[in-house]
């Protein structure tokens, strides 16, 4: 079964969340806010994903901004990173999509497209 972690409140959420019905894929959806990925769960699926860790970042969200991230993340360890990002799901770039041996986060839908069909 395929993990959909959104808020959904986000335009891009729904979007992805429209296409997976559209494309009948089956998914367990989650609420990034009130179930917050924890830091193992980040960290495995940061694994899994073959992505650097700054692309699980909401780098466009106000939480990023206001904690001056982006001058901040460079200096900071893996493990800082991890429980900065499990710390508030706010932080977390959405949606993240986990499947068995993939992770995606944000929706391209060219990417989705080639990973699930």
């Amino acid at each position: 079964m395929i993990l959909f972690v959104e808020y959904p409140k986000c335009s891009t959420c729904q979007k992805a969340k429209k296409w997976l019905s559209e494309n009948q894929v089956e998914f367990e959806d989650r609420h990034i806010v009130e179930d917050n990925p924890s830091k193992e769960e980040l960290k495995a699926w940061y694994e899994k994903s073959g992505l650097p860790l700054k692309r699980f970042f909401n780098t466009s969200g106000m939480k990023y901004k206001e904690l001056k991230l982006k001058d901040k993340l460079p200096d900071m360890s893996e493990e800082e990173q991890l429980e900065l990002l499990a710390s508030d799901g706010m932080l977390v770039k959405r949606p993240v999509l986990v499947g068995d041996d993939f992770v995606l986060t944000g929706f391209k839908e060219k990417e989705w497209t080639e990973k699930l069909n």
